[in-house]
């Protein structure tokens, strides 16, 4: 049995200055305004534009991120509807194998540190899981019958990509301290490394850190 902490990764190299000088373009055909185009102008534009309402231009640019989290967080990050994913499979991954290292693997929760009774109890049920996992590949079960006995915990990784105004939905949503802290956990790292990426289009996304 492995124990981690989830993380995230931004795909495919973006290079934010093409992603400004497009939504800039892209926008300025709204007020017909291509001539005030300038190497130093597309900040500013951006912003403006948010601060005005108009996010649609920046729909036409996107991002796709690798999130390793637990099935929990998934069930919640796959509800965002304009998005496309692409998750590991529990029906065709059979952890029992070389590959997986012949084991589960499960999301640390956040909430509770290692000396605590709660941990010990989630770790001992998440032990159980494994065995009993392990125990149904044994007997002839397919990995999609045995999955029926796995835990939110599990460690999955998905691949999400969403334009750039359904990741600010995203953030606004799930950065938000009403989110649950295991998805908070993952939303509020992602979200600082976006506003350092592209600043205009995150800059103005708030949050608080847990108490």
């Amino acid at each position: 049995m492995r124990i981690i902490k989830p993380s995230f990764e931004i795909l495919g190299n973006p290079n934010p200055s093409v992603i400004l000088q497009n939504i800039e373009t892209f926008g300025r055909v709204c007020y017909k305004s291509e001539e005030n185009i300038t190497p130093e102008s597309a900040a500013p534009f951006i912003r403006r534009i948010l601060k005005s309402g108009h996010e649609s231009v920046i729909e036409h640019e996107k991002l796709s991120v690798r999130i390793i989290c637990d099935r929990g967080v998934t069930h919640e990050i796959v509800r965002h509807r304009i998005a496309s994913y692409s998750q590991e499979s529990t029906r065709y991954c059979n952890y029992s194998k070389n590959k997986f290292g012949n084991e589960l693997t499960f999301i640390k929760p956040c909430f509770w540190t290692e000396d605590s009774i709660a941990y010990s109890l989630w770790k001992k049920q998440m032990q159980s899981a494994e065995t009993c996992y392990l125990a149904l590949i044994e007997a002839g079960a397919t990995p999609e019958q045995a999955r029926s006995i796995l835990p939110n915990s599990l460690k999955t990784e998905i691949i999400v990509t969403m334009n750039l105004r359904e990741w600010r939905h995203f953030f606004q949503l799930r950065t938000s301290k009403r989110a649950h802290p295991q998805m908070r956990e993952v939303a509020i790292p992602l979200l600082q490394q976006m506003q350092e990426l592209l600043p205009p289009i995150f800059e103005d996304i708030c949050y608080e850190f847990s108490d």
